[in-house]
């Protein structure tokens, strides 16, 4: 008899073990049985669980952004003004969960695979959303609206781009610098606009 709760800590241990494969592939180009030898099940089960590669790869990134957004809720739960609101998803990004390097390098796979897949690219315009919607939140009772928006903009690249030189220069930046410029950026920006 199954055991309860057995089928979703299996699916768990499968999408981490794809996290893990694909951020030290560094790209999508893992195998099924890849993934399911280092989450230590059989192949036919990882694909009774997903069915074709593609769609663990699908569910892997929806693990990935719900991850991500239940961080958020938590640290923007935590804020009390709106430039905590803003340095709190700078935080979040940056943390220990979120900055890991297999997590990096597997965020980068998904970017590349975006270019190819409609389905990749509408998960990652969610994230982008969210990710605006989360910094207008606080950037708007800050600054006007429109430079709020561009704002915001210019945050969510420098956050993508420390992500792409964390994976390109073999862990550089550490967390820390990495939030500490975004949180430069943001100050010289509030003080332009005061």
């Amino acid at each position: 008899m199954p055991r309860i709760g057995m089928k979703k800590l299996r699916r768990k241990a499968i999408i981490d073990a794809a996290i893990l494969t694909i951020g030290e592939r560094g790209s999508l180009e893992v195998t099924m049985s890849e993934i399911a030898g280092r989450a230590g099940v059989s192949p036919a089960l990882a694909h009774h669980y997903f069915g074709a590669k593609e769609e663990l790869l699908q569910a892997t990134m929806r693990q990935l952004l719900t991850d991500l957004g239940h961080d958020c809720v938590r640290a923007l739960a935590a804020a009390v003004t709106p430039r905590e609101r803003v340095s709190a998803v700078i935080a979040v990004n940056f943390s220990a969960a979120q900055f890991r390097q297999e997590i990096v390098h597997a965020w980068l796979a998904f970017y590349v695979q975006a270019q190819k897949s409609p389905l990749s690219r509408r998960l990652l315009r969610v994230y982008a959303r969210r990710l605006h919607s989360n910094l207008m939140s606080g950037l708007v009772p800050l600054m006007a609206r429109a430079e709020a928006e561009r704002s915001a903009e210019a945050i969510a690249a420098l956050i993508d781009g420390l992500y792409i030189r964390r994976a390109l220069r073999d862990g550089l930046p550490n967390p820390a610098s990495a939030a500490a410029l975004v949180e430069d950026y943001v100050t010289a920006k509030l003080g332009a606009a005061a």
